[in-house]
C-alpha cells in the first residue's frame, strides 16, 4: 500500500499485488485459498499492477458498493488495530512537537523571525523525508515518526503565528474543523455514500494535480513578483481555493479509508499499517493547513 497526500501517486490492494499471497488459479472443488508458497511473488504480466482498484478476480461483491471479502486472520498480517495503534503514534508525535514549538518559540516582534525561520527549516526537512518515504517500497517508521515531528514543528510555529498574531483561537478551530471533515468522511464511505472506484480515483487525482500546479504558479510569482502571487491565496479567492482544497482533503481520506479497508481484506503485511498511518497523517495535515488559512484569510479582511 503506498498512501499519501495529494502530492504523491497511491496504489491499493489486490490479491494479485505483490503483497497478498493468493494463489492466482483455483483450487478444485472451490475459490482460491492462501498459499504458503513465495506470498509475495508478483504475478508475471499482470496488467493491473499498478491499477490502484484492478478487480480481484475472486472477489464475490462489486467494490463500489460494498467492502471485498475479508482474508482469513494470518498471523503477521495487518489488523484494524495495527492501523489505529500506528497512526495515533504517528499524529502523537506530531502533536508533541507541535505543543513543544509552540510553548518555545515564542512569536512576540523579537522573535518571531527566528520561530519562523525554524519553522520553514522543519517544514522543508519534513518535506524532504515526506518525499524519501513515498519512494521507499517498505514502511520505515523512524522515517515516520521523524518526519511527524519536522511537521509538529512547523505546524505549531504557523498556528502560534495565526492564533496570537491574527485571529485568537484559529488553531482550535481549525483543528475541530480537521475533525469534523475526518468523522464526515468516515461515516459516508462507511455508509456507502461515498463510491471509491477507478472514475473516482482519476477524478481526484487530476483536480489535485491541477491545484498544485496553480499552487506552485502562484507560489513562483509571490517570490519573483512579490505581493500575493496571484491572488490565489488571498482575498475572496483563497477564500475559494482553501474550500477546495479541503474538499480535495476529503476526497484524499476516502482513499485513505479505501485502501486501508483493501489491506485488511487482502491480507496486506503488518508493517503496511505504517503506510496508512502515513497516509493518513498527510492528508489530515493537508486539511489543516487548509482551515488554518481560510480562518487567517478571514480574520486579515476585518
Amino acid at each position: 500500500m503506498r498512501s499519501r497526500n495529494p502530492v504523491f501517486s497511491r496504489r491499493g490492494f489486490s490479491r494479485d499485488n505483490g503483497y497478498a499471497g493468493f494463489n492466482t488459479a483455483p483450487q478444485a472443488g472451490g475459490p482460491a485459498v492462501a498459499t504458503q508458497a513465495n506470498p509475495y511473488a508478483q504475478p508475471a504480466g499482470n496488467p493491473y499492477a499498478q491499477n490502484p482498484y484492478a478487480q480481484n478476480p475472486y472477489a464475490q461483491q462489486d467494490l463500489q458498493h460494498g467492502a471485498p471479502p475479508q482474508a482469513p486472520a494470518v498471523p503477521g498480517r495487518m489488523t484494524i488495530d495495527d492501523v489505529i495503534v500506528r497512526t495515533a503514534s504517528t499524529l502523537g508525535v506530531l502533536i508533541l512537537t507541535a505543543a513543544l514549538s509552540w510553548a518555545l518559540l515564542p512569536v512576540d516582534d523579537a522573535n518571531i523571525n527566528r520561530a519562523y525561520g525554524i519553522g520553514i527549516g522543519a517544514a522543508l526537512v519534513g518535506m524532504v523525508l515526506a518525499l524519501v518515504q513515498s519512494f521507499k517500497r517498505k514502511a520505515s517508521p523512524a522515517l515516520i515518526l521523524t518526519y511527524a515531528a519536522f511537521e509538529g514543528v512547523f505546524l505549531g510555529v504557523i498556528s502560534s503565528i495565526v492564533d496570537n498574531r491574527i485571529a485568537d483561537g484559529a488553531a482550535m478551530q481549525a483543528v475541530l474543523g480537521t475533525m469534523a471533515v475526518f468523522a464526515g468522511v468516515l461515516v459516508a464511505y462507511k455508509a456507502g455514500w461515498i463510491r471509491v472506484n477507478r472514475r473516482f480515483y482519476g477524478f481526484v487525482m487530476a483536480a489535485a494535480l491541477g491545484f498544485i500546479l496553480l499552487m506552485a504558479v502562484n507560489l513562483l510569482f509571490a517570490v519573483f513578483g512579490g505581493g500575493d502571487g496571484l491572488g490565489f491565496r488571498s482575498g475572496p479567492l483563497g477564500i475559494v481555493f482553501g474550500v477546495v482544497g479541503i474538499i480535495l482533503g476529503a476526497c484524499f481520506l476516502a482513499l485513505d479509508f479505501k485502501q486501508v479497508e483493501d489491506g485488511l481484506a487482502y491480507g496486506a503485511p503488518r508493517e503496511e499499517a505504517w503506510l496508512a498511518a502515513f497516509g493518513l497523517t498527510l492528508t489530515l495535515v493537508w486539511i489543516y493547513m487548509e482551515f488554518l488559512r481560510i480562518i487567517s484569510i478571514l480574520n486579515s479582511s476585518d
